[in-house]
């Protein structure tokens, strides 16, 4: 009895992890089209395209379907994926579009819901579409964190309030400095685009985007006035629980991009998104399904192979990289003439300006000569190496464990526990230092007068280990580290302040490590 649980304990783990890389080495297009934003007329800004040759201003999902290729390597796979460009803007104004290296890749995370993982993952049904991200984004809002700061440690993420679907949705978004030989940066791990002076001196195989989608739907509709208020993250962004309403589990989706800003190391000018964006933060990705619903079923049910290939899915039938790169979109009208590739000229496709922040970029906009010669410095977060992956380099199928799904008020006094991580300019060398002398332990704060301690516990948020005496009365709940106490007003009572923390300890214990 006890080994029959352990194989279903492997497996449930196995199906946890399953996941498979979707292949998109041809480039379908690079063009002025949204049809969820802007349908039936050329888009605002350019997108790289990727996916069926049935894609245009306004496709249904019978047009996808019925497109003559697709530029991504599961022949039975009809979707359309696009995301925002990178171009360079040289010192004397003139655009360049940065070298996309691979095309794209698109992965299908299985994850269940961790609070309902019975439930399963369902496929995408027919016409299913959504968008991730917000084009009109300059700022980065997730409580009172400095956007050059790594995140605090995803088990505390629910203590600190930052489990709100604005917050999730800015986490969704990474800029990955990439240096093969290093050990690679954590997936996510950084939110914006940093300035040119780090990625020449830094990321010498360019910068990888990447963007999470996601991953929890009403069950019901297929689509939403805004393209994402059908759907929700989970409240750790690639996996955990989902919010109430959208029960229903779908696959992961996760894209990834190279763009090769190397190739400008030295040349004089900055790097900006098509869409005006020189920090990153208004990155954005659009989705429409154009798989047949049986065999996206099919393959969620049984392409469960931890090596990720697509070859290793039975079910697919999988096209060469040449067939893949011959797949073409027929542009028409001014889309056919409007230059986009190679060096396009002093202002962006479609005439768009750069917007700096931290307003939204909306309403009247000025012109990009009246704009700032540089972007609002970003001092980027160190150099992080990911954990040890097997899926995605960086670790992105790796995340730790759930939280609570309905996060209890805290103080933001607490987000000391997050320790932020050294500045971008700071270089460390490794270099022999003698053993430190342990420092005294401290001792627990004492309980005030009427109080009576519940629990200790133990908090680790990167290399910094914090104790947490809890102290409860009828009203309060007392948090206490080494260093300083905080105080927390729990209008949910004191019980339920116990259910959570027994919760969070729960959670940490069944982590994937």
């Amino acid at each position: 009895m006890r080994a029959d649980r352990t194989l279903a304990s492997l497996a449930l783990l196995g199906k946890a992890l399953a996941f498979w890389r979707l292949e998109c080495r041809g480039r379908l297009s690079m063009a002025r089209i949204d049809p969820l934003v802007t349908p039936g007329e050329p888009s605002v800004h350019a997108h790289a395209i990727h996916g069926s040759s049935g894609f245009g201003l306004n496709p249904s999902y019978e047009d996808l379907m019925n497109g003559d290729c697709t530029s991504c390597g599961v022949k039975q796979d009809m979707s359309a994926y696009w995301a925002p460009a990178l171009y360079f803007r040289h010192e004397d104004g003139e655009y360049e579009l940065v070298n996309q290296v691979g095309g794209m890749l698109a992965y299908y995370t299985l994850r269940p819901d961790a609070k309902n993982p019975d439930a399963g993952i369902r496929a995408f049904p027919p016409g299913f579409r959504m968008v991730a991200g917000d084009t009109t984004r300059r700022n980065y809002s997730v409580g009172t964190q400095n956007f050059k700061d790594a995140d605090p440690e995803k088990s505390i993420w629910a203590l600190l309030g930052q489990t709100k679907q604005s917050d999730l949705r800015q986490r969704a978004i990474g800029f990955n400095c990439m240096d093969y030989s290093k050990a690679p940066e954590g997936a996510l791990y950084r939110h914006y685009l940093p300035e040119k002076p780090y990625l020449d001196a830094n990321c010498r195989d360019g910068i990888r985007i990447e963007l999470m989608f996601p991953s929890c739907w009403n069950g019901k509709d297929v689509e939403s006035a805004d393209h994402m208020s059908h759907v929700a993250y989970p409240d750790l962004v690639t996996d955990g629980n989902c919010p109430r309403g959208f029960d229903v589990k779908l696959p992961g989706l996760f894209f990834e991009t190279i763009w090769d800003t190397a190739q400008f190391k030295g040349v004089p000018g900055e790097f900006v998104l098509s869409n005006g964006d020189v920090q990153g933060f208004g990155y954005h990705g659009d989705f429409i399904n154009g798989w047949p619903e049986k065999l996206l079923q099919d393959a969620v049910d049984t392409c469960l192979n931890l090596s990720g290939r697509q070859e290793d899915c039975p079910l697919f039938n999988i096209q060469s990289e040449a067939e893949q790169n011959a797949c073409k979109l027929n542009l028409f009208g001014t889309l056919s003439v409007e230059k986009t590739e190679g060096k396009i000229g002093k202002s962006l496709p479609g005439n768009v300006p750069i917007r700096y922040g931290p307003e939204p970029a909306i309403g009247n906009v000025p012109p990009a000569s009246t704009a700032p010669t540089s972007h609002v410095p970003v001092p980027t977060a160190s150099y992080k190496p990911g954990t040890t992956s097997a899926f995605l380099p960086g670790g992105v199928f790796k995340e730790e464990p759930t939280t609570t799904a309905e996060p209890p008020k805290i103080s933001i006094q607490a987000a000391a526990a997050a320790a932020p991580a050294p500045k971008e300019e700071e270089v460390t060398t490794s270099i022999a230092s003698p053993e430190p002398t342990p420092a005294p332990a401290p001792s627990d704060p004492p309980a005030p007068q009427g109080y009576e301690v519940v629990r200790t516990e133990w908090v680790t948020n990167g290399n910094v280990v914090s104790k947490v005496v809890v102290v409860e009365t009828v009203e309060y709940v007392m948090l206490a580290t080494a260093t300083e106490t905080v105080t927390v007003t729990a209008s949910f009572g004191a019980e339920k302040a116990r259910r959570e923390l027994h919760h969070l300890r729960r959670h940490r214990a069944h982590g994937l490590h």
